[in-house]
């Protein structure tokens, strides 16, 4: 129980200044995330029966987590900022009331993270009203925001990956023989035809391929039909299911016979099943490939320094969604503080990197329009893994 104290303990502070004086007068900044106080605390009595928090509660706290680690990291800087941290997800305190509050028109930047897609619309239409960037920090992102220059996405758009994984197929693996896999579905559907507009309008030569749709019990004869023995096969697979794409792999690592590379979806990096260091029934001995915004070295100097930290602190291990909060809290702080009346185009800059690069450029949904849509990151990391090492990333 002790252990689950600490994370959940300072929860009870909304508010952090610091740096405050006349002369340097602090810059506000609001965070969200989706803590689900109210589920876990009566006040300040535990309400659970056991040890261990639910599953919907670890990103947002996690996140959180990064966050409150990041303001202690600009703080022992004396950064002149006062941060204000709600739970989206209060009971006691909707979104509603929070954004009634009187301190909207004095804040600078707002930080969130997202547990439901319907949440990011209003959220972001207030802060245009209020011409106060917003960065959605995760996933889900867009949320169906349009006509918002204020709106800022870091995790990049489904479109935006396939079309960075067809030309990352085009430019590495145009040679093999590629086959498409999907399943049914709208959200595959989508994704197919992303792939199939990149063939028409690409300026080098498009991508040739079989392409086949199985369910999700689909065996190992299924897949194996269109594969060549004589050639490297390139497997797409154009479905964001996780489930789905372990299967493929499992069933791809069957055979000796096919040498193969499975090329995925962002949704790759969660299946921890792709992390293991020995020849897992998962992934035994297969290619795998996937692109992603974010890539955390944790055994390089500084992963290794904030993971510790975290460790000491929390007694476990941080996940992305820490680093996610960390990474944010602490760049775009620095970035804000740096070019006060310009920092919207300043989002890219290099001058507190941590652990990614960020190419933030306006989206327009419709061609014609005169103001983006929104500001997304379209810089995207291509992660090469085998038997759960990293073998290469570009």
């Amino acid at each position: 129980m002790k252990k689950l104290f600490l994370f959940v303990i300072t929860f009870q502070i909304a508010h952090f200044a610091f740096s405050q004086n006349e002369v340097n007068k602090p810059l506000k900044i609001a965070v969200f995330s989706p803590i689900f106080l109210d589920s876990v605390f009566n006040g300040n009595t535990y309400k659970l029966t056991n040890n261990s928090l639910p599953k919907t509660v670890l990103p947002g706290l996690e996140f959180y987590n990064g966050v409150m680690m990041a303001i202690d990291s600009l703080e022992k800087e004396n950064i002149p900022v006062e941060i204000y941290i709600f739970d989206s997800k209060s009971g006691q305190e909707p979104m509603s009331t929070i954004l009634e509050k009187p301190i909207w028109d004095s804040i600078s930047f707002i930080i969130a993270s997202f547990k439901e897609r319907n949440e990011i619309k209003p959220l972001a239409d207030f802060a245009a009203k209020k011409n106060i960037p917003l960065v959605s920090a995760t996933f889900p992102n867009d949320g169906g925001v349009s006509e918002n220059p204020f709106f800022v996405l870091v995790n990049s758009t489904l479109r935006t990956h396939c079309e960075g994984l067809y030309k990352h197929i085009q430019k590495y693996y145009s040679t093999g023989n590629m086959v498409y896999v999907k399943k049914k579905g709208n959200v595959e559907d989508a994704i197919q035809n992303i792939f199939t507009d990149m063939g028409k309008n690409t300026p080098a030569i498009p991508l040739r391929y079989k392409t086949i749709e199985l369910t999700d019990t689909f065996t190992y004869k299924q897949l194996f039909s269109a594969l060549d023995s004589t050639k490297q096969n390139v497997v797409f697979c154009g479905t964001i299911s996780e489930e789905f794409g372990k299967r493929l792999v499992k069933v791809l690592g069957t055979s000796k016979a096919y040498r193969s590379t499975a090329i995925g979806m962002p949704t790759w990096d969660g299946i921890k099943d792709f992390n293991k260091t020995v020849s897992a029934e998962a992934s035994k001995g297969i290619e795998i490939v996937y692109s992603s915004p974010y890539l955390f070295f944790r055994t390089e100097k500084l992963g290794k320094l904030i993971a510790n930290r975290y460790k000491d602190k929390y007694f476990a291990r941080p996940s992305d969604w820490f680093f996610k909060g960390y990474e944010s809290m602490y760049i775009f702080t620095k970035l804000l503080i740096k070019y006060q009346d310009d920092f919207i185009n300043h989002l890219s800059d290099k001058d507190f990197k941590l652990f990614n690069d960020f190419d933030f450029q306006p989206v327009y949904i419709k061609k014609e329009n005169a103001t983006p849509d929104y500001l997304e990151n379209k810089k995207l990391y291509f992660i090469k893994k085998q038997d759960g090492v990293v073998k290469s990333v570009i």
